[in-house]
């Protein structure tokens, strides 16, 4: 199961479902390796003073600075990470994102005019990139990091000439009768 079924028609089949580009962790991971290591240092010395119950609270305060530090600059990001989803179907172009607010856009195929990607010379090295979609009635759309950008470009253009493809044989067969 690639995205959740209940999002999708009957009939409706998942081409493609990618998270963002794990490049977008690095910061918070070093922030978790940094603030690990500040935090185990500072405990540490203060566990060499002799500071009676003193000692306790202060070890408490590390604790909870770091915890809090994880979370918002750690946890957050990764949740946030974990629940971005951009997915490719048959018919449509999905993105959603957020953890506590969710947002979301669908782009049918059968309106999309054209699809473009960009992506500098780190975003080559890792392999992600800008995914530029143009809607018929929209403002182009940009989707930052998406791995694997110019295959994911190059699969949504072949799904879309298809949808194309498909609608117009259905018209012109279905005018002959």
């Amino acid at each position: 199961m690639g995205y959740p079924d209940n999002v999708l028609a009957a009939d409706e089949q998942v081409v493609l479902h990618r998270h963002p580009h794990w490049k977008r962790l690095i910061g918070p991971a070093l922030v978790l390796i940094l603030s690990t290591a500040v935090a185990a240092f500072a405990a540490a010395v203060v566990d060499q003073q002799d500071w009676g119950t003193a000692k306790m609270v202060v070890q408490l305060v590390i604790l909870a600075v770091w915890l809090i530090i994880v979370g918002w600059l750690t946890l957050w990001p990764f949740l946030n990470w974990l629940t971005t989803h951009f997915v490719i179907t048959d018919r449509r172009v999905m993105f959603r994102h957020g953890l506590i607010t969710r947002a979301g856009i669908d782009i049918p195929l059968a309106r999309i005019n054209s699809v473009e990607f960009r992506h500098g010379l780190v975003d080559r090295m890792l392999r992600t990139g800008t995914l530029i979609i143009e809607s018929a009635s929209q403002d182009p759309l940009e989707f930052n990091d998406i791995p694997r950008v110019e295959r994911v470009h190059s699969l949504l253009y072949h799904e879309v000439f298809d949808t194309l493809g498909g609608e117009e044989s259905d018209s012109r067969s279905s005018g002959r009768r």
